[in-house]
């Protein structure tokens, strides 16, 4: 099975995402900052220590902020935005280079701008909620409301919604791809719980780790976390730490993996059998726990409407789940730009009734999310030992309606 990148040459990827960029600073962007009532946005970041949203901004191949550099978001009455950057080496035709380090100082060059255009509500990334809307650090936002001086320094707000509007929603373009990505990861995960990686009584679980790992980096993908494979078998359950590492007969693999490709990331997680001497197929427990899981998707999928937030799906999933007799733990996330996105979070594993702030944020459309969740079911064959079914799986939520991207595990992998 091969696994290679949706676009192998670093050049295309770059001249694919620059186009993506500019069709979402065109149409996406100015949508969203008058969704957010801020009519001047400014990005400021210096070179090593980047906001999180300004590598979203910038061009490729752009790999920092070179320096010191100020993109500034300006909204006119008709609806446009003017971009403008305070940089010294310029981001092509995606920006203005509005500054001439020859002629004027960096913040002497803002102080003006800001005057040219009078900006009532100036954007600012501060927020105690959102960690990706938090990126101006201390040190430039002290130099910050120097260059604006009193009366403009007033008329900064947090720029909360607007950075979480932008990360979070993607155009068609990259809604396009993103099945391709997924079912990237599906092949990759096949691949690892086979015969062509897995000896049992020979490998190990970090010998599988490794392999996604290197599989991953060798096809061009970015791991966005080391990836994680561990075992549950009959006496060996997931309550107890483990007791070993190599993969026997008749156990129970899971895996946790994820990758970003053309800035776009992915996070699944899936389950595999290793059949025992004498079976043919996995314990029917087994796959009737699987079964389960996949009906506490179904559950999760049919609350996550457009406008709902994160604490109100996972409220109404859990109750659901849990009148028809499942024991499910719900933790979903937003995907995108990064592995854990800008967006409302749907439960945590360890706070399962809310999680204020991040969950009170509601979901939109055309938004991507990792439906990441298990559900525990007990297994007869193994004298009714619990067992934890982790499921993952990527969806999109479009048109008032979420799918999965590329299907989902409802058959385990079986290594014979």
């Amino acid at each position: 099975m091969t696994i290679s990148p949706v676009v192998a040459s670093l050049r295309a990827q770059a001249a694919l995402q620059n186009e993506w960029l500019a069709e979402r600073l065109t149409t996406l962007l100015p949508a969203i900052m008058a969704q957010s009532g801020i009519d001047f946005w400014i990005v400021v970041a210096r070179e090593y220590n980047e906001d999180p949203v300004i590598m979203t901004l910038l061009p490729a191949p752009a790999m920092n902020a070179r320096r010191r550099t100020i993109l500034i978001f300006a909204r006119r009455a008709d609806g446009t935005v003017d971009r403008l950057t305070l940089d010294r080496y310029g981001y092509g035709d995606l920006y203005i280079q509005a500054w001439n380090p020859d002629h004027e100082a960096q913040d002497d060059c803002l102080t003006r701008i800001v005057g040219e255009y009078h900006p009532q509500r100036i954007g600012i990334n501060v927020s105690p909620t959102f960690a990706l809307a938090d990126g101006l650090s201390h040190a430039e936002y002290e130099r910050l409301l120097i260059a604006l001086g009193p009366t403009y320094a007033e008329r900064c707000v947090h720029a909360e919604a607007l950075v979480i509007g932008w990360l979070e929603r993607r155009i068609p373009a990259e809604l396009a791809v993103y099945p391709e990505l997924v079912a990237l990861g599906h092949r990759l995960i096949a691949t690892a719980f086979s015969r062509t990686v897995i000896t049992p009584g020979v490998t190990t679980t970090d010998d599988v780790v490794w392999w996604l790992r290197q599989t991953m980096h060798e096809a061009g993908l970015r791991a966005w976390f080391q990836p994680t494979v561990s075992i549950q078998a009959r006496g060996m359950p997931f309550t107890e730490p483990p007791t070993r590492n190599r993969i026997l007969p008749g156990d129970l693999l899971h895996c946790d993996v994820g990758f970003c490709h053309l800035g776009l990331c992915t996070d699944q997680q899936q389950h595999a059998y290793v059949l025992a001497r004498g079976e043919t197929s996995p314990p029917d427990g087994l796959v009737s726990a699987l079964a389960r899981a996949n009906q506490v998707q179904d559950l999760l999928l049919a609350e996550m409407q457009v406008g709902r937030t994160g604490n109100q799906v996972l409220a109404l999933a859990r109750a659901r789940a849990l009148q028809v007799g499942l024991q499910p733990s719900i933790y979903s996330h937003p995907l995108g730009y990064h592995g854990h996105a800008a967006g409302p979070t749907i439960g945590l594993w360890d706070m399962q009734k809310g999680v204020p702030g991040a969950s009170d944020y509601p979901l939109a459309d055309d938004t991507v999310y990792a439906i990441e969740l298990n559900n525990v079911a007990t297994v007869p064959e193994w004298d009714d030992q619990p067992v934890r079914i982790a499921l993952e799986e990527d969806a999109v939520l479009t048109g008032g309606n979420i799918e999965w991207l590329n299907g989902r595990q409802t058959q385990l992998h079986i290594i014979k």
